[in-house]
């Protein structure tokens, strides 16, 4: 299997991880100019953009350490412009949260990282 389609299957494993626990999706794979989100879902108060990483081990830091400070500084930037773009969606408050995918374990990650108040 490629990169793209693992890529893809990861964050349709998330999706229905999250979809299972309450969280209702949003939208997929936002591009905006400078980043790009995996999912975006409505929980609760929360608006809640998520990155998905999926590794074969823990091996170099595992899926977490995939997220490096340039990676969270592009998601908050595609968060703005997609934020910007649905004026009509209602909340309270917005997170980053990460979800890592490792053979057989999906361990989700509220409140992942918080982007400088520049970035958004």
């Amino acid at each position: 299997m490629n990169t793209t389609a693992q890529g893809a299957l990861a964050e349709q494993q998330a999706a229905d991880y999250l979809t299972r626990h309450g969280y209702k999706l949003l939208g997929r794979n936002f591009r905006a100019t400078g980043g790009e989100i995996d999912l975006i879902f409505a929980y609760k108060k929360w608006l809640v953009f998520v990155e998905v990483k999926e590794r074969a081990s823990q091996a170099f830091g595992g899926p977490l350490a995939a997220v490096t400070k340039t990676k969270q500084q592009r998601v908050a930037r595609a968060a703005t412009q997609f934020i910007k773009t649905h004026p009509q969606l209602t909340y309270d408050e917005i997170r980053f949260d990460i979800i890592c995918i490792l053979p057989g374990k999906i361990e989700h990650i509220k409140n992942a990282f918080f982007p400088p108040r520049t970035t958004l």
